[in-house]
């Protein structure tokens, strides 16, 4: 038995995702060449003030958009680790 409603849900949950996915991969492009630009540049892979100006936007982004903020803010917090880990592997 197929449920119309459910199915429509669906298959708009599937374009978020994969929109999801494309404004990841075009965040990681830009991300790889500020890594490839700091490592050029002998700047650190890693700036915590830029870190902590981001997460405390994007919380507040979170709030204004009545999103969980602590669950955005480790979301970003995943993001940040893995953009941090590709600059600290082109430092090498």
């Amino acid at each position: 038995m197929t449920d119309d409603k459910l199915q429509k849900y669906r298959e708009s949950i599937d374009n978020i995702d994969a929109a999801l996915v494309f404004m990841l991969a075009e965040r990681f492009k830009v991300t790889q060449a500020v890594g490839a630009y700091k490592a050029t540049t002998g700047m650190a892979p890693a700036d915590p003030g830029r870190e902590a100006s981001q997460v405390a936007r994007l919380r507040r982004l979170a709030e204004d958009a009545k999103l969980d903020p602590d669950f955005t803010e480790k979301f970003l917090r995943f993001i940040i680790d893995e953009v941090i880990r590709h600059h600290t592997g082109m430092q090498a």
